[in-house]
């Protein structure tokens, strides 16, 4: 039988668990990471689960891909810091165990099995050795519906709110403790080249974008950050020449020179918005002009950005009005 990551299953009723002798189960480890048996189930999983989520990994020691998943499942509950719990059960020492969980339902005929118990309940399990990235979306997904989240969430929240308040530094360190945790997140690294834009830190920005993992190097993310540092540095030798550009365009308004390298001053001085302007300036005087480095200039413009800057989308409107027109 398959299983799907993230739809919902049939919530079969708690099992009761007690040991050989009758006698409740002993108490839990406040480990994040345990190994049950039939004598500790109660305690270790369904108790437990009142309070946290709990992930019980079915293994075997001659189970190949158990010994590929299981350390990924360990890797990813240290990583979540105490906010899910992994409780292992190897079949073959508990087979009483097995016996009963497969009259519930759970189909341990094949392993790996993992399934999730929340409130003595399960609700969602998998089973094969899954990539670490699916693994982690089923713990995201669990931490989600038992109203938590993982820690790297949590680091980039404050990390965005950092940057977005202008404190680069703050930004930078938590970016940073974000890709301890998720070395291949975009939105990390993203992150962390745009904060040290911030702080005037191009070489290390450069070097930064010479560290991001191949396998997302053509994320949205992270070519926003790379054209953001290019637009900087083009930029920042024109801040001074501003009114100097500025009055050959009022000498002659059909100066597209002037205007693209304005664009450029502009966008190093903050002001988007004007900086998009003398883009569009050009496009309507000549869409084609120098093999259309004001539509490249802008696009660019646009990927720096990103659409949660509130120039972009006022811009992006002109910008289709032009070539529709």
């Amino acid at each position: 039988m398959d299983y799907i990551i993230g739809q919902k299953r049939p919530q079969p009723p708690a099992p009761s668990f007690t040991d050989s002798a009758g006698a409740p189960a002993r108490p839990s480890s406040s480990a994040s990471i345990v190994d049950a048996t039939q004598d500790s189930f109660m305690e270790d999983v369904l108790d437990a689960s009142q309070s946290v989520p709990v992930l019980v990994d079915f293994w075997a020691a001659w189970c190949g891909p158990c010994r590929q998943l299981t350390p990924v499942l360990e890797k990813l509950v240290t990583a979540a810091a105490g906010r899910v719990k992994l409780v292992k059960v190897d079949i073959e020492r508990n087979e009483g165990l097995v016996r009963q969980l497969m009259q519930l339902g759970l189909p341990l005929q094949s392993i790996p099995v993992v399934a999730a118990f929340w409130k003595g309940q399960i609700v969602d399990l998998f089973q094969g050795a899954l990539p670490e990235s699916d693994v982690r979306r089923f713990i995201d997904t669990l931490l989600k519906a038992a109203g938590g989240a993982m820690p790297a969430e949590d680091l980039l929240s404050e990390a965005q709110t950092a940057l977005e308040a202008g404190d680069g530094n703050a930004a930078a360190a938590l970016y940073g403790q974000m890709l301890e945790l998720e070395p291949e997140s975009p939105d990390a690294w993203g992150g962390l080249i745009r904060a040290l834009i911030a702080l005037d830190q191009d070489e290390e920005a450069e070097a930064a974008l010479a560290d991001v993992p191949p396998k997302i190097v053509q994320h949205v993310q992270i070519t926003g950050a790379r054209a953001a540092l290019e637009l900087k540095q083009e930029g920042r030798k024109a801040v001074s020449e501003i009114d100097g550009l500025q009055a050959r365009i009022a000498a002659d308004p059909n100066d597209c020179d002037a205007l693209l390298q304005l664009s450029s001053a502009l966008n190093a001085a903050g002001k988007r918005a004007e900086a998009a302007d003398a883009l569009l300036t050009i496009i309507r005087q000549d869409r084609d002009w120098n093999e259309g480095a004001a539509r490249v200039q802008l696009l660019k413009f646009f990927d720096a950005w990103g659409n949660a800057e509130p120039a972009t989308l006022p811009a992006r409107r002109k910008f289709s009005a032009i070539l529709f027109s």
